[in-house]
């Protein structure tokens, strides 16, 4: 899932404004085969015709397959959305990763540029890496995984971020929030609870926030769920950086982490038995694990939201934006509520 209330080193508001017109945004829209077969070979590659359009809504991402019989991923960046710089960023760090052996897919270079632009696109190339999700029940995959997550936190504490964004309660909380109340996309009837029940989520959030303290936020994936992590029998690769930001650790360690109470601290000890070989891990980050949760919920429906005027998001969310929609969507913030009260998972390291 991406982010859309951090955009980049430009105002959100202007974005929102300028998201779904002028020119760039109408060639993206209607982003066709040909005009990505012809963007890749615009530098230099020779495609064979094969196409496939992968698991993206965000940007647009091909699988383009070469005629030498091998496939590279074409990504097109949604106009508006990242500055050059920001997408820079992140480039430069997946590549400073890949350089210390981190199993990351980091951006192909061609001509000495990452970042490569046609008349209407911006897009970036990277080699085909496939592999099946992580295994969340498997305790020695998150081990491993919590070992290279300590180290690309490692690599990010010496190079902090300049043109990429914080996550924070007023991004991935109270904006995507309010942009669903102002637009009118919940149901008459579910407003009242909609809107009350998200002031005290977000007020429980930044209490989650105050026991934490003061904690250091170091770059971060941003959205290391299992899709991913592509998992082969030789260890992972982990891909799409693209919601890279600087956040609190536990960000990149809390999606790997299921089950009930008992199960998700197991899966605690196994992350950072791994994690704690590479980078420090501060327990009172714990103080954050539902905070975050809670706010990946209202900001993916502030997601929707905002994306909602995109034809691609109307057929992939066919079941997006309808009462029994809201209705289970404020029953999961409701049981999210009671878990805001726990306390928190406890690691004894």
């Amino acid at each position: 899932m991406a982010n859309l209330f951090l955009p980049d080193d430009q105002p959100h508001n202007n974005l929102a404004k300028h998201d779904t017109h002028g020119e760039p945004y109408q060639a993206y829209a209607n982003l066709s085969p040909d005009e990505v077969l012809n963007s890749v070979e615009e530098f230099g590659l020779q495609c064979d015709g094969r196409l496939l359009a992968l698991n993206s809504y965000e940007n647009r991402v091909y699988r383009v397959g070469l005629d030498d019989d091998s496939s590279v991923v074409a990504k097109f960046y949604r106009p508006n959305r990242w500055s050059d710089n920001a997408i820079l960023e992140e480039h430069h760090y997946t590549q400073a990763l890949f350089e210390q052996e981190i199993p990351v897919v980091a951006p192909m270079s061609i001509a000495g540029e990452t970042l490569l632009k046609t008349d209407n696109f911006r897009l970036s190339l990277f080699k085909n890496r496939g592999g099946r999700a992580l295994n969340l029940e498997n305790f020695d995959q998150l081990e491993q995984m919590g070992r290279f997550m300590g180290r690309i936190h490692q690599v990010g504490r010496n190079t902090p971020f300049k043109h990429r964004p914080t996550l924070d309660l007023e991004s991935f909380g109270h904006a995507p929030r309010m942009f669903i109340l102002e637009h009118n996309f919940i149901p008459a009837d579910l407003v009242e609870a909609y809107e009350s029940l998200t002031a005290q989520l977000l007020q429980e959030a930044q209490h989650c926030y105050e026991r934490a303290g003061d904690l250091a936020l170091i770059p971060c994936h941003g959205d290391a769920h299992p899709s991913n992590i592509l998992w082969t029998d030789d260890g992972p690769h982990i891909v799409d950086f693209d919601d890279a930001r600087t956040a609190p650790a536990i960000q990149d360690l809390w999606m790997f982490l299921s089950g009930d109470r008992a199960d998700q601290t197991a899966g605690l000890d196994a992350v950072l038995a791994g994690y704690t070989e590479f980078s420090n891990f501060d327990a009172r980050e714990l103080h954050l694990l539902e905070a975050l949760r809670t706010l990946r919920l209202i900001h993916y429906y502030g997601w929707l939201a905002k994306r909602w005027a995109d034809p691609a998001f109307k057929r992939a969310f066919p079941w997006f934006n309808t009462q029994r929609c809201w209705e289970d969507h404020i029953l999961s913030l409701r049981e999210q509520a009671a878990l805001l009260h726990e306390e928190p998972l406890t690691w004894f390291g």
